[in-house]
């Protein structure tokens, strides 16, 4: 069981004659980003969600609220809660394996959220057997159960020391590929240009590190906290150049290391021409970090 953390569902895996007690742990969360409350510019107050009627504008107090199931332009069957509870398929709280597969078979499309599976204390034995079986036969597990209320379809797949399930899209979830590239025109890259784009691709070759990715929105709400927090003046936002080559095959060329950048010499030109003032610049640098220095011992004794 991870440390500290709350099990999303507990129940059995089978697979065959043999099943065992696990458990689903959430694999990824977004607990941890930075988030915001709307709050009353006039008075500093929190403000709070309230559901009004679209006709009178009355406000619906929540024991008047039901669910609806809009037939046409502001007509709806009414649904209770307690109508939709009974027709939610009743738990067995039971992971049955219906067919195991290559682990390339779906698309990542389909992916919906991951989960840890674990063992319990008395079930580690046959755990440990499905998933060194799994692996040993590079095999991923179809599985299906009632999940928070839906009948789910699970891609079970061994996951270091233990087993990780991920939810599936259904079919009718998934938009069409085909459709969404319908537009595209027909194009076929060959020559120079394709083995370019190809020699590009086997100098940029690397291992997928999740730790190497950082989320630069979040960093920049914490930094924007902070300088609130501070008193700061609010930091300012880099500036992105983005370019826009005019020749593809140039571009490409460039990319690849066989033409040096046209602004190059440009860039030369101008840091020459700029020496003189980059000296002042420096020494205008220095003379401020002197004065800081010397201002410190008396801000600190003041």
């Amino acid at each position: 069981m991870p440390s500290g953390q709350r099990a999303q569902w507990k129940g059995f895996l089978k697979f065959g004659e043999v099943s065992c007690g696990v458990a689903l742990y959430t694999a990824a969360s977004t607990s941890d980003r930075i988030t915001f409350n709307t709050i009353n510019k006039a008075t500093g107050n929190r403000v709070n969600r309230i559901f009004i009627d679209s006709e009178t504008e009355d406000p619906v107090p929540k024991e008047a609220q039901t669910k609806g199931f809009e037939i046409e332009n502001g007509q709806y069957i009414i649904i209770d809660p307690e109508e939709i509870s009974a027709a939610i398929p009743e738990s067995n709280k039971t992971l049955e394996i219906e067919a195991f597969i290559p682990c390339s078979d779906v698309d990542d499309v389909y992916f919906d959220k991951p989960y840890y599976l674990t063992p319990d204390r008395m079930g580690g034995d046959a755990f440990a057997a499905l998933r060194d079986a799994m692996k040993k036969s590079i095999v991923a597990a179809i599985a299906r159960t009632v999940l928070f209320r839906r009948m789910r379809t699970v891609l079970i797949r061994p996951h270091g020391k233990g087993l990780i399930a991920s939810t599936l899209n259904y079919d009718y979830e998934v938009r069409s590929s085909e459709k969404a590239f319908e537009e595209m025109p027909k194009l076929k890259i060959q020559g120079e240009m394709l083995d370019l784009a190809k020699h590009i691709i086997s100098t940029k070759k690397g291992e997928f590190d999740p730790a190497t990715f950082d989320d630069r929105y979040e960093a920049a709400l914490a930094d924007l906290v902070k300088a609130k927090l501070e008193g700061k003046s609010l930091p300012k936002p880099k500036k992105v150049e983005v370019s826009k080559p005019n020749d593809l095959l140039a571009a490409l060329r460039e990319s690849a290391g066989m033409m040096k950048p046209a602004a190059d010499k440009s860039k030369r030109t101008a840091a020459n021409a700029n020496q003189g003032t980059g000296r002042q610049r420096a020494a205008r640098g220095a003379a401020v970090k002197s004065a800081a220095s010397k201002a410190a011992p008396q801000r600190k004794a003041s």
